[in-house]
């Protein structure tokens, strides 16, 4: 008995030319590189540039992703795009990717996680392609965070970056069997009640405003581990994989003492955790798929092998997906 799969054909990554180092935002704040490599592993971030907007950053990502795939752009039919940081509060910054690319057939939109936002983006493609509404999907992971930080928050503005991630997915027939080709389970939650932990203080129909961003560290912190655990026990659960079986765990990359404890929670070893965060700090959704690009480039995600995302945003929203590559 077949089944329908999302398969990866090729995954493409795009940062900003400026980078900023720890040395130069203690410059600026009270802090220090030893204060922002201990708490968070982060060393430094990309910046984009005046005028580089979250759709230029999604555009060359996806075109690094369709060049990697050997496909032209009028093979892609859909286009999600996870963002918190929108070109403009309409239209979705996915139409002006889907414009830029020359596709003026099939559909585009984006899609709010935050931090989850690529996971629960490859979820929502993969049912519409499992589903047969459509064929190749684009899933862009993109954000330019430093345009909603204030910098005089040191608690905030040394975490995060900007950047964007894609992949390019096929539907495609499989055997129905764990070692099938593609996106085999996926994993998704939210719950309102953690708002306050995570947020942005402004927006069109509250202030008026894009307002900054706000966090309990500690909360979020306390939370993650065990929500992060949640969804891969689900995902294993539901496929029959193991921490021994995966090959390569890939996850937000938030904080490095999240992902290590999460990785020793579930008994993941150290060498098989894909870690970006010391380049590219927390990127939100375009995290994943950076990560995933820096791994795929390197040689270390191989055909065949058994890829684990996970992910957790404000919200809270957290999610998980198995990936055979």
């Amino acid at each position: 008995m077949t089944a329908k799969r999302s398969v990866v054909l090729g995954c493409g990554s795009y940062l900003p030319q400026k980078v900023l180092t720890n040395a130069e935002l203690a410059a600026r704040i009270d802090t220090s590189d030893e204060w922002i490599v201990q708490r968070t592993g982060i060393r430094q971030r990309h910046i984009a540039a005046e005028g580089e907007f979250t759709s230029h950053l999604a555009i060359n990502a996806a075109r690094a992703a369709l060049e990697h795939a050997g496909l032209d752009a009028q093979a892609i039919d859909l286009i999600v795009l996870a963002t918190s940081t929108p070109d403009h509060t309409f239209p979705a910054t996915a139409v002006a990717v889907q414009n830029e690319l020359g596709i003026h057939h099939g559909a585009a939109f984006d899609l709010q996680a935050v931090c989850s936002g690529f996971v629960f983006a490859l979820a929502t493609a993969d049912n519409f392609l499992r589903s047969g509404a459509y064929k190749r999907a684009l899933v862009i992971g993109a954000e330019t965070f430093s345009r909603i930080l204030d910098w005089n928050d040191r608690g905030t503005c040394v975490l995060f970056g900007d950047g964007a991630g894609a992949v390019v997915l096929e539907a495609q027939d499989q055997p129905g069997l764990p070692s099938d080709r593609g996106v085999l389970t996926t994993h998704l939650r939210s719950d309102g009640r953690h708002k306050a932990k995570l947020y942005v203080d402004g927006g069109p129909s509250t202030t008026q405003t894009v307002g900054h961003l706000r966090m309990e560290g500690r909360e979020v912190f306390k939370h993650a581990v065990g929500m992060i655990t949640d969804v891969i026990v689900d995902a294993f659960d539901a496929t029959g994989a193991t921490a021994d079986s995966i090959d390569w765990f890939i996850p937000h990359q938030a904080n490095k003492r999240i992902i290590d404890a999460s990785a020793h929670k579930l008994h993941i070893a150290p060498q098989k955790v894909v870690l970006t965060v010391d380049l590219h700090g927390n990127t939100s959704a375009a995290s994943i798929p950076l990560a995933l690009a820096v791994a795929v480039k390197d040689g270390r995600v191989k055909k065949g092998d058994l890829v684990l995302f996970e992910a957790m945003g404000g919200g809270f929203t957290w999610g998980s997906a198995l990936v055979r590559w």
